[in-house]
């Protein structure tokens, strides 16, 4: 969940690690740290805070160092306080050590260290690891000394060490925790993920568990745990890095909300032809025996990616023949979940490298289940433990509360979802292009939604002071209404529960009075007029409604206070759609509350640890 980044090359490393940072710091940001091999020295400076807060205590410091190592935290073990950010180093200054992820076996290591004298500085699992590498390294070899080291460590982890007397090479290490290299003119590079390389360079290197790499100037070498050397060609990487700058906008947040009808767009695009009816999905063909003769399918996730499976769950019971069911992937694996080779397992995240996920979909494949993955980062750990992967290509997403990543995986997920009953024999080509015809529609109505902004702000100014909110939908619109809750609490800190408006009598009511607003998500596509006696029961305890629909009728002008109207589409695209407004309404609401959008407290944008 931290960050790291480390260089090897010919330019001032300071200001180039601060500006990639600046990038890293949606994965964690109560502390930043720099380490850099200066006149045979090794300077480390570390705090508490932001990178900013880093870089105003480097500002007046000028360095000739073209080798060093950066780290920005999200806390595990011990506090956000200046000791425990990293980079962290052996009490002689001879190593240092950055690490992303957790050291589960850490403690043993410390006592053993301390029994033969080692003096720890910080409460952190990472420190061990800097002491442990001091100890094997002979003053030449540095790699030797990281590979004997890391076989010994238990849990998820990415590390990058360089050494005081070695000023010309940085090793670096992957084992559950993402780690990419890129590949420059007369430099090196690494990182936690592609979008911070992306102003230095394109050709990247995705290392996999299991392998380190030794990074110099002109080269970087990767070898497997036992010093096996393994050859891999590098791969470019066409993202526009425009799409990891603001570009104006206020908050990474706004931007990518405004960026999802291309985001959508791009997820649809080419896989699918309108005139014949049929989903075009290449990555799957070799795969079509095992959709034909699936018995159950799993979709499984985390947080948002969690709730489009749940979204996706309620159109693919429309069209498939066979039982289907979503689990939260770190309950997955308690569940005792039916598993063989007659499953399909379909796993969602937008980085890849959600730890639950990983671990849910690791043992689907031990039991002999077909694994398809939804992707947005290229080359994450997902991707390659899984069957076959579907990529949503919506670009790189910085803001830490997920949005157009959200849409997009709605997307796939309509996609694969016709691909399935396309393949079983459950879809004519004229149904096909009648459920094609909607979601080709999707980006366009999108755009539409996005010129209603304004009215959403007028109607976040009314309710940003409130601290409890409810959310209520049925049908396909409940999963939105839970993704919509979760919005607002991420990034505004307001209280806000979604629920099942069904559910509403059995326990949630109690919550209502006119201190509570209740949004309310209202759609032609179904049970409205059920929705509509739960808009009674709200209005009967004196709550006040927010309704959000795509059939503004007289009954529902009556009962709501406020009504936000969205685009009439098909079912295949109704989730998508109540998802814009209430994105915009949350962030909205926490702009006005002056919460840190970008990078909310206590939260970092991939969960790499269990």
């Amino acid at each position: 969940m931290c960050g790291i980044v480390g260089y090897v090359g010919h330019r001032p490393a300071k200001d180039l690690l601060l500006e990639a940072l600046q990038r890293l710091e949606y994965r964690g940001y109560d502390s930043a740290g720099l380490a850099l091999l200066e006149s045979d020295a090794l300077y480390v400076e570390k705090r508490a805070g932001k990178v900013r807060d880093l870089a105003e205590r480097l500002r007046d410091k000028s360095f000739r160092a073209t080798v060093g190592l950066g780290h920005t935290r999200w806390a595990t073990h011990g506090p956000p306080t200046d000791i425990n950010a990293h980079p962290h180093s052996d009490e002689h200054r001879q190593i240092a050590v950055i690490h992303n992820g957790i050291i589960e076996n850490y403690l043993p290591f410390k006592e053993e260290l301390q029994r033969r004298g080692h003096q720890f500085a910080s409460q952190t699992d990472s420190e061990v690891i800097a002491h442990l590498i001091e100890e094997r390294y002979d003053g030449s070899n540095l790699f030797e000394a990281v590979r004997t080291v890391v076989q010994r460590l238990q849990g998820a982890y990415a590390i990058a060490v360089m050494a005081r007397d070695n000023p010309n090479e940085i090793v670096v290490a992957r084992q559950g925790s993402p780690l990419v290299v890129g590949l420059g003119q007369n430099e090196t590079f690494a990182a936690s993920d592609i979008p911070t390389l992306l102003s230095f360079t394109r050709q990247m290197l995705v290392l996999h568990d299991g392998e380190i790499a030794v990074l110099r100037r002109n080269s970087a070498e990767i070898y497997d745990f036992s010093g096996r050397k393994i050859e891999r060609a590098p791969q470019q990487v066409d993202w526009d890095v425009l799409t990891a700058q603001k570009q104006g906008y206020k908050h990474f947040m706004l931007k990518e909300i405004h960026e999802q009808p291309q985001a959508v767009a791009h997820t649809l695009q080419g896989r699918y032809d309108l005139e014949r009816g049929q989903i075009l999905l290449p990555e799957l063909e070799a795969f079509r025996s095992k959709i034909q003769n699936a018995k159950f399918i799993y979709l499984t996730a985390m947080g948002t990616a969690y709730y489009a499976a749940l979204a996706a769950k309620y159109l693919w019971r429309e069209l498939l023949d066979l039982p289907l069911t979503v689990e939260m992937a770190s309950e997955f694996r308690y569940s005792k979940p039916y598993l063989n080779q007659e499953t399909l397992v379909i796993a969602i995240s937008q980085s890849g490298e959600t730890a639950d996920t990983l671990g849910a979909v690791r043992m689907a494949r031990e039991r002999g289940a077909t694994v398809f993955s939804i992707v947005n980062v290229v080359g994450a750990t997902l991707t390659r433990e899984s069957d076959a992967t579907l990529y949503t290509h919506a670009g790189p997403e910085i803001g830490v509360a997920s949005t157009k990543a959200f849409l997009a995986q709605l997307a796939a997920l309509d996609l694969l979802g016709l691909y399935i009953a396309q393949v079983r024999g459950k879809l004519s080509p004229s149904q096909t292009q009648e459920a094609l015809s909607s979601l080709a529609q999707a980006p366009v109505l999108i755009e539409k939604l996005l010129q209603q902004e304004q009215q959403i702000v007028q109607l976040a100014q009314i309710f940003y002071q409130k601290e409890h909110f409810l959310f209520l939908g049925r049908d396909l619109l409940y999963p939105i209404a839970l993704e919509g809750a979760l919005k607002l609490k991420e990034i505004s800190y307001i209280h806000a529960e979604g629920y099942a408006a069904g559910e509403l009598k059995h326990g949630p009511i109690a919550l209502i009075d006119p201190d509570m607003p209740t949004i309310v998500l209202v759609t032609k596509n179904s049970v409205y007029e059920k929705v509509l006696s739960n808009i009674q029961e709200v209005r009967a305890r004196r709550g006040v409604v927010i309704a959000v629909t795509d059939d503004v009728q007289r009954e529902l002008e009556h009962l709501a206070d406020f009504i936000l109207e969205v685009p009439a589409a098909a079912r295949w695209v109704t989730p998508m759609l109540f998802a814009v407004p209430l994105q915009l309404f949350a962030y909205h609401v926490a702009d006005l509350r002056g919460t840190d959008i970008d990078q909310p407290r206590n939260l970092a944008k991939s969960v790499t640890v269990e």
